[in-house]
């Protein structure tokens, strides 16, 4: 039977040191000589570590960030309006740690591994939230396709088990569904995954659990929550912790992915403790190491080598843009980071794109190695077409007459941004994605008006799952498009075309 679980911060962390007191440990001690916001400073602790625990009577517990000649600079991570100047203060030999392992999968937790669902959590194993990156030796090639489910980015901006790809975005374009929806398509596929939600509204955090309970994605899934209402300390230490969650299962062989939404307030929670701390500011009022803040957390994804476990952790970092500045400080930051980014862009978004994917500033720096053969077959020129017909369309609005070969070019980009449109929570499989790409390359919708396009491809998919569901799920299956599927496929579209009253 389990035992009912603790309601406060401090008995969690009480309870944990407790299993390391057990032989006599010479600690050190000291006082709290000023505290306010959740920032304090304290006098002696002279063999304090960074990111150790401090304890305070009443079972408060602190982070050291600070560490100097004066004293120690530390975060409180609870009772911030409790502490008092004067109170005694000791160094408990530990860094923060967060439980991990499978009693976690299905879980709402806070940084600390507090549960946030209601529910006892009775997990044994505690794991540092800091650790090194694994070196490059022990990783290998990003090779093996991670699917979104969404066209627009596994066609043009592929995604591979291990990398980093950072979505960008103004605020409401659609940057968590991206997430969401990457989650949501990795249902049956064995791969973990982790949603780490920093500085977000509760309400927001809810709304991510209930969709994802709704499609049976909390079977595989941790949600990690730092909201908007929680101290700066425990927002700082909320992608740690999840990467920690994820680094356990990484090691173990699994694949896993994890989602951070997003870095941008992450860093404002680093910068709010950075100047309480004293710290000297820099650009834009951020201290000067705030790119090591969020390198030192990317680089801990990759994929190890099979010897190792042959275990993957991709990281979906979220940045949040203002004004679709990603010339700001720190988008420029985590873009140099990454191995490539998703942009979203607001007219795009306004214009009913969805998802709001702009080709020319999306990259992905692994591209097609990590694409399957079926898609790398058919998207081949998909992105510089769609790069073409976005130049074109802005041209072509001055009204200015065009040739046959431009109006081709045009009709065609139309009816290829219609079908690259995907409602939210409907991720498409592999061969879902090549056939809906082989109708528009190959020309079948050219008779189908534009407003039609994606209701004729849905009708496509549902007769193929009927009446060729072998090939289907052979493409699925191999992930390859051979000479023999791709002419099955191609008649069965023409079929479909004949069947409901289109020319060829």
């Amino acid at each position: 039977m389990q035992q009912p679980f603790s309601t406060t911060v401090g008995d969690v962390l009480r309870q944990r040191l407790a299993g390391y007191q057990e032989q006599a440990i010479l600690y050190d001690c000291g006082v709290v000589l000023s505290v306010g916001d959740g920032v304090l400073h304290l006098s002696g602790l002279g063999r304090c570590r960074y990111g150790e625990l401090i304890a305070f009577p009443g079972d408060i517990y602190a982070m050291a960030m600070e560490l100097s000649e004066e004293g120690v600079g530390a975060v409180l991570l609870n009772g911030v309006n409790e502490l008092r100047v004067g109170a005694f203060a000791q160094s408990t030999g530990r860094v923060v740690e967060v439980p991990v392992g499978d009693k976690l999968i299905g879980r709402v937790i806070d940084p600390l591994g507090m549960p946030l669902d209601g529910k006892s959590l009775d997990a044994e194993t505690l794991r540092p939230i800091e650790g090194p990156a694994p070196q490059i030796i022990h990783r290998q090639n990003v090779s093996q396709s991670l699917e979104t489910g969404l066209l627009a980015v596994d066609s043009m901006i592929p995604i591979g088990k291990g990398q980093r790809e950072l979505i960008i975005g103004d605020r409401q374009t659609g940057k968590t569904t991206i997430a969401v929806d990457t989650i949501l398509n990795q249902k049956g596929k064995d791969v973990l995954c982790v949603y780490v939600a920093i500085g977000q509204k509760a309400a927001d955090v809810a709304k991510v659990r209930e969709t994802l309970e709704q499609a049976g994605a909390m079977e595989y899934c941790v949600i990690v929550a730092a909201t908007a209402g929680d101290c700066a300390a425990m927002q700082y230490i909320a992608p740690y912790a999840g990467c920690a969650i994820a680094e356990h299962f990484m090691v173990q062989g699994q694949d896993t992915l994890i989602i951070y939404d997003d870095l941008s307030k992450h860093a404002v929670a680093y910068r709010t403790m950075s100047l309480l701390l004293r710290r000297p500011p820099g650009r834009e009022a951020y201290p000067g190491d705030v790119f090591y803040l969020h390198s030192r957390l990317l680089e801990r994804a990759g994929r190890l080598k099979e010897e190792l476990g042959g275990g993957s952790l991709t990281a979906l970092p979220i940045v949040e843009t203002m004004a679709s500045d990603i010339s700001a400080y720190i988008p420029t930051n985590v873009i140099s980071i990454t191995d490539g980014q998703i942009y979203l862009e607001t007219e795009l978004f306004h214009a009913g794109v969805r998802p709001a994917v702009n080709v020319g500033l999306s990259v992905s720096r692994v591209g097609r190695a990590a694409q399957k053969k079926a898609m790398r077959d058919v998207s081949g020129k998909l992105r510089l077409s769609l790069a073409q017909y976005r130049e074109l369309q802005i041209f072509a609005q001055f009204g200015s007459d065009v040739d046959e070969s431009t109006r081709r070019l045009l009709a065609y980009g139309n009816r290829l941004t219609e079908i690259l449109k995907q409602p939210q929570g409907a991720p498409y499989s592999l061969s879902e994605q090549v056939v809906l790409l082989l109708l528009v390359s190959g020309g079948y919708t050219d008779g189908v008006e534009v407003s039609r396009v994606r209701e004729f491809g849905k009708g496509l998919l549902a007769f193929l799952h009927k009446q060729w569901s072998p090939g289907m799920k052979e493409i699925d299956t191999t992930g390859e498009l051979t000479d023999d599927l791709r002419k099955g496929l191609e008649s069965g579209i023409k079929r479909y075309v004949a069947s409901v009253g289109q020319k060829v």
